[in-house]
């Protein structure tokens, strides 16, 4: 397991845009969505909502030479689309029917993964990561910005919360950092109750 930071992140993306658009957009929309290589191919437009909050219904997986099958966890599941990529899904979505796939090559072809490497020089401007190594990025990701383990298990489609868990090792000083800012930010109390509930942390026992 090997993630990107966030600063990696993005000069992998720039990287990549020199030399295939499109394979720039698919490396931040997995980094940000968490979606196996299978689960891209997968994904149809209709999977893709907008309202009331833009999300992607993982449903199935399409591993490149097997017939389309369930996910890995065996249920679908809900992934958030957050503003960082919002315009790129959309711009997939763009100009296809529902039960098209969302995510193909610039050209419109099937997603594979020889093509895809080939297309974004992956040897070259991957920082030696596998693609896979993506999804692990995204997850990373949301719990270094605060999300909550539980959410981030259900967004992953992890089946035990000890797998979500996992990931927190990989998140160094990242999530030191946001911790940090996150204690010193002006007017933070340090409880999980506000001064509104009437609770006060003040010579509480047993705390």
């Amino acid at each position: 397991m090997k993630p990107l930071t966030e600063t990696e992140l993005e000069e992998v993306a720039e990287a990549i845009r020199e030399f295939e658009g499109r394979a720039a957009d698919l490396v931040l929309i997995a980094s940000w969505t968490g979606l196996r290589w299978s689960e891209l191919r997968a994904v149809t437009v209709g999977d893709f909502s907008r309202v009331p909050v833009p999300v992607l219904v993982v449903r199935r997986a399409a591993p490149e030479g097997v017939a389309v099958k369930t996910t890995k966890g065996r249920r679908a599941r809900t992934v958030p689309v957050a503003d960082r990529v919002l315009r790129l899904v959309e711009a997939c979505a763009d100009g296809k029917a529902g039960e098209d796939p969302l995510f193909t090559s610039s050209t419109g072809a099937r997603l594979h993964a020889s093509g895809f490497k080939k297309s974004a020089r992956w040897s070259q401007t991957g920082k030696a990561r596998r693609i896979h190594d993506l999804r692990h990025t995204a997850i990373c990701l949301w719990l270094a910005r605060g999300v909550d383990a539980a959410t981030v298990q259900a967004w992953a489609g992890h089946a035990s919360i000890s797998t979500t868990n996992l990931y927190v090792q990989h998140l160094g000083t990242v999530a030191d950092r946001a911790g940090l800012n996150r204690l010193n930010t002006p007017g933070h109390t340090g409880g999980t109750h506000g001064e509104e509930d009437g609770a006060t942390n003040e010579n509480t026992p047993g705390r």
